[in-house]
């Protein structure tokens, strides 16, 4: 096996496929990325129990043939080569990359011992790569990091038609986002639960231009764009629903610029120990202001913004401040809408001054205020 290719296109194909590499693996060829080169062709693969990596990029092949090395050597191996072309081989069992002067050396590991990688399941459809990017990562910071609650630790991707639906929930809030779905039926449907951290991982390393195919079995779900292939298994369970939860009855609407309300939560929150959380005091009216505080006794922040609300009700609320920042932060729009109902109560977060066309809302359970 011998291949030439330039090292940023070889580098990229390797961080890409070592994505799916397990950290620590009592398998150790789990440990491996697969190089297969032919036919001016390489293809980089990886896998674990839970997810696998295909990507392909154009080399010119000298010798065909494959071999299976360490990844994250390999990937390390990639970062510190210098720009411009680098030349791989197989020379007897070692793997030897060169390139300006420069030359590494990996022993090879067993073929026969690493897995077949699994068949990308059938194909449903297709969504825009660089919105499915963007609604990943907007709903992936409301699910749950508790292990022992695997399903919460998901998000669930349901197909219905011309539409694709992603949430997650860690029970004290709730991300939801649509998107545009080119489904390949009119019939199609699907109402899975896949690892909020392995689809994020996914999601950026597919790119964010062009179309991405949406595979869907009872097992698993794949994801393919521009040369690279990644499944990831199913998580058993079912997330609830949303419907009847983000249904609110009569709440006080507020419209906030969102830049300057993050920038007042990070500061006023710095003085928020252990959790605690941070009140919201709201004035009625359309020239209404909001009051931030946090703290207890004499370690206490506050800071007044502008608020307008369309009612004359006013209402203070309090939240955790990590959780309110990391809600604001997944939105993109230039000011934010908040439908509250009260303390102890459920709260919607939505883009826009109209609540925009809500693809996009956050469900925050808000805390009793403390008393400062």
């Amino acid at each position: 096996m011998e291949f030439r290719m330039e090292r940023g296109a070889l580098a990229d194909a390797v961080s890409r496929a070592a994505r799916v590499l397990p950290a620590r693996s009592p398998v150790p060829v789990l440990g491996g990325l697969l190089l297969d080169v032919d036919d001016g062709l390489l293809r980089v693969s990886g896998l674990d129990f839970e997810a696998s990596a295909r990507v392909e990029a154009e080399a010119h092949t000298v010798r065909p043939g494959k071999v299976l090395v360490m990844g994250r050597r390999l990937l390390d191996i990639c970062k510190v080569l210098p720009d411009g072309p680098v030349e791989c081989a197989v020379e007897g069992s070692r793997f030897t990359v060169t390139a300006d002067g420069s030359r590494f050396g990996l022993s090879v590991l067993p073929l026969d011992d690493y897995p077949v990688l699994p068949p990308l399941p059938e194909v449903r459809g297709a969504v825009d790569a660089g919105e499915f990017a963007s609604a990943v990562a907007q709903v992936a910071v409301a699910a749950g990091r508790d292990d022992t609650l695997p399903t919460l630790t998901g998000i669930r991707i349901g197909l219905d038609g011309s539409t694709m639906t992603l949430a997650a929930t860690d029970r004290y809030r709730f991300a939801v986002r649509t998107l545009p779905f080119k489904a390949t039926a009119r019939d199609v449907t699907a109402d899975v639960v896949v690892s909020a951290r392995r689809l994020a991982e996914t999601a950026r390393s597919l790119g964010r231009s062009g179309q991405v195919d949406v595979a869907v079995d009872g097992g698993s779900v794949g994801f393919e764009h521009a040369g690279t292939r990644t499944t990831v298994r199913l998580l058993d369970g079912r997330l609830p629903r949303h419907d009847k939860l983000f249904a609110l009855t009569d709440p006080v609407v507020v419209v906030m610029d969102r830049a300057r309300l993050v920038e007042a939560v990070k500061r006023v929150s710095v003085v928020a120990d252990g959790g605690s959380p941070l009140q919201m005091a709201f004035s009625a009216g359309p020239d209404g202001s909001v009051l931030l505080q946090a703290g207890f006794e004499d370690d206490v922040a506050a800071q007044r913004l502008p608020a307008a609300s369309a009612g004359d009700a006013e209402l203070t609320v309090a939240f955790n401040p990590a959780y309110l920042l990391d809600a604001l932060s997944s939105f993109e729009d230039t000011t934010v809408l908040m439908k509250l109902m009260g303390p102890g109560q459920r709260a919607m977060i939505t883009g826009g001054e109209d609540g925009g066309t809500t693809t996009h809302q956050h469900l925050l359970m808000s805390v009793k205020p403390p008393l400062l």
